[in-house]
């Protein structure tokens, strides 16, 4: 891999992907795009960035000509509440943007990675140590898209040849970007207004268990199974990957060994709570540490330590 393309490259995964892909290849190297061009603007202007509309696949082949990209990272797309608001957008979004960026990878015979994630599965999915192959039938947009996406990819694969991979992730919390209209939002809000209030109203109930993941995970899966040897892919998209899994109760008594008079208090939104309830509690991922050497650093001790060691540094 020596010249990557990310689309939706300033959004809270695609924006430390960028950071983390430009130190590891260089930053002419990692050539970035997004529809907006006003919102991180160290980011934009540090290296090649092009405003474009993911689904503008005339333009995005031209940039792969140019630049002679060889891997593009597909993160375009609605998150799980923003999905479920707006779910026209979201299907045009998330699969006709994904269908324009496999063609694009086919023409040019680029690698392709695209983020599956937890909402890919349903409320008939097993719900603890959920398998890597099992039933998904999601009830929310996001989820729909997803699934569609995972089979999508598999097509290309199979009937094309074209390099594809995929993760489903858990809820990512970083301290870096602000999250951006997913249901598990919640999990990185606590820990900014811990430190600036000392106090959080959670939008999902206290008993509420989903699986996350730390940002550095996030980012180092990404990394890892595009660099990985596609011979020992078996399931490509998308592999299950998981580091923790808590209830907002949880995560804020671990956030009082550090913050000790810090209170969480509740006003349940109904849509997020309709989302998180229809996803499994945890996940397994024994398929991604065999195939692929999956192996997460962060645990939930770990990165309540970090995650507040740094803000308060920050703000």
């Amino acid at each position: 891999m020596r010249r990557i393309m990310i689309n939706g490259s300033l959004g809270q995964l695609g924006s430390e992907i960028a950071i983390a892909l430009r130190k590891r290849y260089g930053t002419d190297n990692v050539i970035l795009t997004d529809i907006r061009d006003d919102i991180n603007v160290e980011l934009v202007n540090s290296g090649p960035f092009h405003k474009v509309d993911c689904r503008d696949g005339e333009r995005l082949t031209e940039l792969v000509k140019e630049y002679q990209v060889d891997t593009i990272y597909h993160l375009a797309a609605l998150l799980s509440a923003t999905a479920e608001m707006r779910p026209q957008m979201a299907w045009d979004i998330n699969m006709n943007g994904l269908m324009v960026a496999l063609e694009v990878a086919r023409s040019t015979g680029c690698s392709i990675f695209t983020p599956s994630s937890i909402g890919s599965f349903g409320p008939t999915t097993p719900k603890d140590f959920t398998p890597q192959d099992t039933l998904q039938r999601p009830t929310s947009m996001y989820g729909v898209t997803k699934v569609a996406g995972e089979l999508l990819c598999d097509y290309y694969n199979h009937k094309y040849d074209v390099d594809t991979r995929g993760i489903r992730y858990p809820g990512i919390i970083s301290n870096m970007t602000p999250p951006g209209g997913g249901t598990t939002d919640y999990a990185v809000e606590i820990y900014y207004a811990a430190v600036n209030s000392g106090r959080y109203e959670c939008p999902l109930s206290g008993s509420t268990y989903l699986d996350m993941m730390y940002m550095p995970d996030a980012v180092a899966a990404a990394i890892s199974i595009m660099e990985a040897d596609g011979d020992r892919l078996r399931h490509r998209n998308a592999f299950n990957v998981t580091a923790m899994s808590f209830c907002p109760e949880e995560q804020a008594a671990y956030i009082r060994n550090h913050i000790p008079d810090f209170q969480i208090s509740y006003k349940v939104d109904p849509v997020k709570q309709a989302i998180a309830d229809s996803w499994p509690n945890s996940l397994e991922d024994y398929a991604a540490r065999v195939e692929w050497g999956w192996e997460p650093t962060y645990d939930l001790h770990a990165m309540t330590a970090d995650m507040i060691t740094t803000l308060k540094g920050r703000m």
